[in-house]
């Protein structure tokens, strides 16, 4: 109805490009326009000024030989003051794009490895973006933003990555493991060997104890029995330590049957045995 009364509207963040017979004529803003069809006047056509994006997957090859898919997000909108190359000057603009972005790529990145590439896709990004900024400015657009989104190794170079960060990760933890069960050696030996220090400490308190013991009890039987000397005394503690340790093994769950001699000068002879044994470990210094 508008078009018929000689009325067209342009919506928002939009322009159309009116052509008087077939000639570029005029850009017409956002709004409503008179467009006389009779004097031959017509919209050829509308473009948009709105932010694009156009998302380029390109395969190549890095410097080592690895083969790589490089995905790179152009964000590109046309320029109003510029309209008119932006409408007639490009038939394909996004091929347009691709094409350069292919280039570039191509050119930036089998100069470097593939760690390289990673560590220097923002390098990639202003690469491109520079040269499609110089290009595509005389056809009347404007590159918004250029990124790198995301760069792909082929499967099996993915997979051995992998297979070697995980190798990596197991020889730190075995050293890890291995320092841990070191550390925990060292302890257990440490508390072993404080352990026996101070089980012998006991020990020889404990000896020291009993001499100091059979010490006092040899003097207070001396001064308390006439007529008995330090030797009957030693000889009646020696039966009687004898006969304790006796009872002991006795009591003992697992011992066997022990045989010890019976008779009227059983005492003596046990006595003199202990004695004599003593004496025999312990010789006397000449």
């Amino acid at each position: 109805m508008g078009q018929a009364l000689g009325c067209v509207q342009v919506d928002q963040s939009t322009v159309a490009i009116r052509e008087t017979f077939g000639k570029f004529d005029d850009v017409l803003e956002p709004g409503c326009h008179c467009l006389p069809w009779c004097l031959g006047s017509q919209i050829a056509g509308h473009l948009s000024l709105r932010v694009q994006q156009l998302d380029v997957r390109c395969e190549t090859k890095t410097k080592d030989n690895v083969f790589v898919t490089v995905v790179a997000s152009i964000q590109y909108r046309a320029l109003a003051e510029k309209a008119s190359d932006a409408f007639y000057k490009l038939s394909n603009t996004r091929g347009q794009i691709q094409s350069y972005v292919f280039d570039v790529i191509r050119a930036s990145v089998p100069k470097l490895d593939l760690d390289s590439t990673f560590e220097q896709k923002n390098d990639i990004a202003k690469a491109v973006e520079e040269e499609l900024e110089k290009a595509m400015s005389h056809y009347g657009f404007e590159i918004v933003q250029t990124l790198i989104v995301d760069i792909e190794p082929d499967e099996h170079v993915k997979r051995a990555m992998n297979e070697i960060n995980a190798a990596a990760r197991m020889r730190l933890a075995a050293t890890e493991k291995a320092e841990a069960e070191k550390i925990m050696q060292i302890k257990r030996a440490e508390g072993e060997a404080e352990s026996k220090y101070l089980s012998g400490i006991g020990i020889a308190r404990q000896r020291q104890a009993i001499v100091d013991g059979l010490r006092d009890s040899v003097l207070a039987f001396s001064e308390n029995v006439p007529g008995t000397s330090s030797k009957d005394v030693m000889d009646m503690v020696l039966v009687t330590q004898y006969f304790d340790t006796m009872k002991e093994i006795g009591a003992s769950s697992k011992s066997n049957s022990v045989f010890i001699p019976h008779g009227p000068g059983a005492v003596r002879d046990i006595a003199s045995q202990i004695r004599d044994g003593l004496l025999q470990a312990n010789p006397p210094q000449v």
